[in-house]
């Protein structure tokens, strides 16, 4: 599951310690990437159940509950851009955790590379439609979130494009660096999410306004997929080195404290957001 995030060069022989050090980096990326996939599968399901359920009941207003002024009578292009990019959000949330099973890369390559196509297809969807919203009708937040929702979705584009062109052509150290680079942004919208329930709860919103262009949410524009990034970055540098036991010992910590952080917050928004949509969307109700 975490050779995207954990595979090293071969290397010699290392004392206790080190080896413990590694071991212990190794389970600590595998409860990180454990519990993102479960967390972001759910929100995946979520979103499909939201949006799809409020197309199909006629509802559309139940859209601007999550986020004002999504949906507006008289909009028709803007708003299948925005559903668009919803629908193929969710998916891609979904296949984008499957993809990162070693399991399933291992013993179903065929049915990795069938995924893997429909996964670049959504993303291409998800970007096209969310940038078409944006050039048509602008955010909520005026030009600060339009910058930054924009160059995301460009990004988003542009490592769906990578991801494919580099696996087509059998460069699979670069495919798996850009396909680890298109998963840090395809989550970005669940950590969104993530990042204003925390700190709706932790600092009761502070910095935040309902028109989004408070100093937090010109934040939160750049934030939800620049540090994934970051992250997905370090990560692939680091397996062309050799790291010191303190430094894995470190990052292990980091992990750690990263999975109890997202362990807690899948709980609350499972409990009281997530979890009663999908419900009443598999039951019908």
């Amino acid at each position: 599951m975490t050779q995207l995030l954990t595979d090293t060069l071969p290397q010699p022989a290392t004392p206790t310690l080190s080896r413990f050090s590694r071991n212990v980096l190794d389970w600590s990326g595998i409860l990180l990437v454990a519990t993102v996939w479960v967390s972001a599968a759910l929100f995946g399901l979520y979103i499909l159940a939201f949006y799809a359920a409020a197309l199909y009941e006629g509802n559309m207003e139940r859209w601007n509950e999550v986020l004002p002024k999504l949906y507006e009578r008289g909009t028709t292009t803007a708003t299948s851009g925005i559903g668009l990019h919803f629908a193929t959000g969710g998916i891609i949330l979904v296949l984008g955790s499957i993809q990162l099973i070693k399991a399933v890369r291992d013993r179903f390559p065929a049915l990795h590379r069938w995924i893997g196509r429909l996964y670049v297809l959504s993303s291409l969807l998800a970007a096209l439609g969310g940038l078409t919203f944006i050039v048509l009708k602008g955010t909520i937040g005026g030009l600060v979130m339009n910058l930054g929702f924009g160059l995301y979705g460009v990004l988003t584009f542009v490592a769906a494009i990578e991801t494919y062109r580099h696996a087509a052509a059998g460069r699979m150290e670069k495919h798996r660096r850009w396909a680890l680079r298109l998963y840090a942004l395809a989550i970005g919208s669940w950590l969104f999410r993530m990042d204003y329930g925390f700190w709706l709860m932790l600092a009761d919103g502070l910095g935040h306004t309902r028109s989004f262009t408070g100093p937090f949410d010109q934040v939160m524009a750049f934030f939800f997929y620049i540090p994934n990034l970051l992250v997905a970055e370090a990560f692939g540098r680091a397996r062309q080195y050799q790291a010191s036991t303190a430094l894995r010992l470190g990052a292990s910590l980091l992990l750690l404290s990263a999975t109890g952080f997202l362990l807690i917050g899948t709980y609350y928004f499972t409990r009281y957001y997530w979890g009663p949509e999908i419900v009443g969307w598999l039951m019908g109700t």
